[in-house]
């Protein structure tokens, strides 16, 4: 499916290498007024050529918003808009018209349709994920009036790592380093770690960590769309994510008596003394900050030497040419971000559609 949301739903269009990759909005209320310069910035956090982390690609990236906005406001019918390709090295992949890169989609496309755009992965490829940034830049102003923020950030590349909680870090500094990790030190130290990897012609991955704040309690629709399935199904859908974890995680070696969330009344509004439960019980928003981990592998396409197969599942060799990332990180923490905002927006409308009668 090419399709994200219940009421605020987004789809997606478009391949590495076609004319442009595009996007629907539906559901979005009107009257919202759109900051379309705020929608462009979004799109700059995610474009190659940022640093000598990223691809050097020189993809301007130029959001045209098609319908749906009147005067700068949202009018609730499709918000439609495009992105155009244009820096495409085509050539940089004949090679590989005729066989499968390791790790890649181009084997499970192939067997899936019996056909695939070889150049760039098309719809395979990361570049898909530029209607989504601009989706969640539309989404983030819807809930911004709710006050509610949403921050990604690097937690860790290969073995290093941010020691303590997202609590502990001035998440401003996110974006004064390429990598786009709060903590300085550690920032610059990952930032040598990829370009040694970069030099040798490999990739690494790493953590991605995303905060929601002033989320407030009841959103989240039990049993099988519980907010933290549709924040994982959404994270996860996010090319070379390959693990979610939010609140606790993985951590659960521990007693009940360690990791319960005691409830408690301040100023006539309900507490937790931890929040081990990452701002979900139950499947709902409890009112605490939502807080979760995403894995991202090592980018699959590495300059080297690698053995793999052909069409006629002859034994080959493929090397990579072309320019790509060498760690998907510091590009990804926008688009963590632009997922998490969609499924807030669209668990707000449905919050909304469910709400008692009074």
């Amino acid at each position: 499916m090419n399709t994200i949301g219940h009421l605020f739903r987004l789809t997606s269009f478009g391949e590495s290498h076609g004319a442009a990759i595009g996007g629907i909005i539906d559901g979005c209320p009107a009257g919202l007024s759109i900051d379309t310069e705020a929608v462009q910035q979004e799109l700059n956090r995610r474009r190659p050529g940022q640093s000598d982390l990223t691809t050097p690609r020189d993809e301007k990236d130029r959001v045209e918003f098609l319908s749906g906005l009147f005067e700068g406001t949202t009018t609730g019918t499709p918000i439609a808009f495009i992105v155009r390709n244009e820096n495409q090295h085509s050539k940089d992949y004949s090679n590989i018209k005729d066989l499968f890169r390791p790790s890649h989609a181009d084997f499970t496309y192939y067997a899936k349709y019996g056909i695939r755009d070889y150049r760039g992965g098309g719809r395979t490829s990361a570049r898909e994920t530029i209607a989504r940034v601009v989706a969640g830049a539309v989404a983030k102003q819807l809930l911004a009036p709710l006050g509610i923020t949403i921050q990604a950030f690097t937690s860790q590349v290969g073995p290093i790592s941010l020691e303590k909680t997202y609590k502990d870090y001035d998440l401003s500094l996110t974006e004064s380093n390429a990598v786009r990790c709060p903590d300085p030190t550690v920032a610059e130290q990952m930032s040598k770690l990829i370009r040694e990897v970069k030099a040798a012609g490999d990739t690494i991955g790493g953590v991605i960590t995303g905060v929601a704040t002033g989320v407030p309690v009841g959103w989240g629709e039990p049993v099988f769309d519980k907010l933290h399935a549709q924040l994982g199904a959404a994270i996860l859908s996010i090319n070379a994510c390959k693990g979610f974890e939010y609140g606790l995680g993985f951590d659960v070696n521990r007693r009940g008596s360690e990791v319960n969330d005691a409830f408690f009344a301040d100023d006539h509004k309900v507490q937790t003394r931890s929040n081990h439960s990452g701002g979900i019980q139950g499947g709902i928003s409890n009112g605490q900050d939502i807080y979760f981990r995403a894995a991202f592998k090592p980018v699959a396409t590495i300059l080297r030497e690698q053995p793999t197969i052909d069409k006629d599942l002859n034994p080959v060799s493929v090397k990579a040419e072309g320019r790509h990332d060498p760690c998907v990180l510091p590009r990804a923490v926008p688009i963590v971000e632009a997922m998490t905002a969609i499924v807030l927006a669209d668990a707000w409308l449905m919050a909304k559609a469910y709400s008692p009668v009074s």
